[in-house]
């Protein structure tokens, strides 16, 4: 994980990304997702795949204020703080009740995203160090391999890869069932 923190502190949109997310103090809170996941891969690819229009998908959790309209305000806090992002904000106690999951943090919660590699997130410390979660490891994401998470449908997998064209992208990846 130390390679991946390293990688995410050394590039400044990242980097700038989770000072601003600190800033709002949640609970549990992460920046994840292809955010986190596709920086990787550019490095271990030697590319740039313009990551300003991935979602800087923001999670956090906190059961005693579920409502969508408050994600909303975060969202919008955000943007105020630094509109070049396209910030997306999800409560993961929300999403835990809207897909009738059972979990209790945002570790937790990751491990229901759909690819092993894509089950990462990162923040930024009081210290200045990144922390990473990863339910799965970061086997997957640092070996460049597309594996569905064991708590996802395979054919969500298989459509996701379809649709996301990530093999166009990043062509050292490899589909691993």
């Amino acid at each position: 994980m130390d390679l991946i923190a390293n990688i995410l502190s050394s590039d400044k949109r990242i980097y700038t990304a989770l000072e601003i997310v600190r800033t709002l103090e949640l609970n549990d809170c992460w920046i994840g997702a292809g955010f986190i996941r596709n920086k990787i891969w550019d490095h271990l690819h030697n590319i740039n795949t313009e990551m300003d229009s991935s979602d800087v998908d923001v999670i956090f959790y906190d059961h005693e204020n579920t409502s969508l309209e408050y994600e909303h305000q975060l969202e919008n806090t955000l943007k105020d703080l630094n509109p070049s992002y396209p910030w997306s904000v999800k409560n993961q106690a929300r999403m835990q009740l809207k897909y009738s999951l059972d979990y209790s943090t945002s570790l937790e919660a990751i491990s229901y995203w759909p690819e092993t590699a894509t089950c990462i997130a990162a923040r930024l410390n009081n210290h200045n160090t990144i922390e990473i979660i990863a339910p799965y490891g970061c086997d997957d994401l640092l070996n460049l391999i597309l594996r569905p998470s064991p708590k996802i449908n395979p054919e969500v997998f298989k459509s996701r890869i379809k649709e996301k064209d990530w093999l166009k992208k990043w062509s050292k990846l490899k589909i691993s069932d």
